[in-house]
């Protein structure tokens, strides 16, 4: 059985980017350490940091994103920055001509991606971009483990982690903590009503 977690740096007050799609200094932390991340030219973290994002890299075999930051990225060209597939929660197709070799496929809803990320990632972990795929999965309680970097910076406004997400969630005690240089790794179990 795989897992599906939402995963994003994050500032300390939930945003992911500012409402220009900026990360500011988000991801500063890639670049301020010794260890290089592997298949990450130029990405050097904390040792902390290192063995927490090598591992988590190594467990990712698809990652979910919605239409916007497939859009806002080319799609990482066809090449995702881990795991084997992508799956893209959007109403549109795939741009016609679009990178033909990459394995990416484009669902409707938030739970055909989900579904068909389960099944494309075996025993693997599927990985939730966050955002408003995010949210709507949680939502859904589609949702096992909420993954954040955290940040010392405060945006006050911009594109929330888990975007207009409806009701409120209860998550376990976190399960992992570790703190790096200026970040924070967090992994929370999503409680799930019985």
């Amino acid at each position: 059985m795989n897992t599906v977690i939402t995963h994003a740096v994050v500032s300390v007050d939930g945003f992911i980017a500012d409402s220009n799609d900026e990360v500011g200094p988000l991801f500063d932390w890639y670049f301020n350490g010794d260890v290089p991340l592997p298949g990450s030219p130029g990405m050097k973290v904390s040792p902390a940091s290192g063995e927490y994002v090598t591992g988590m890299w190594a467990s990712i075999k698809v990652i979910v994103m919605g239409r916007h930051m497939f859009d806002i990225t080319n799609g990482w060209e066809g090449k995702p920055p881990t795991g084997d597939h992508v799956v893209v929660v959007s109403h549109r197709p795939k741009p016609e001509g679009w990178h033909p070799e990459a394995s990416y496929y484009f669902a409707d809803t938030v739970t055909q991606g989900i579904a068909r990320a389960r099944e494309l990632a075996g025993d693997g972990v599927v990985a939730i971009c966050a955002g408003d795929v995010a949210g709507q999965a949680l939502a859904l309680g589609l949702v096992d483990e909420v993954a954040m970097d955290v940040v010392p910076v405060v945006f006050g406004s911009g594109k929330r982690y888990f975007g207009p997400v409806d009701g409120q969630h209860l998550l376990e005690d976190p399960h992992v903590v570790i703190p790096g240089d200026r970040v924070l790794h967090l992994r929370y179990r999503v409680r799930h009503p019985d």
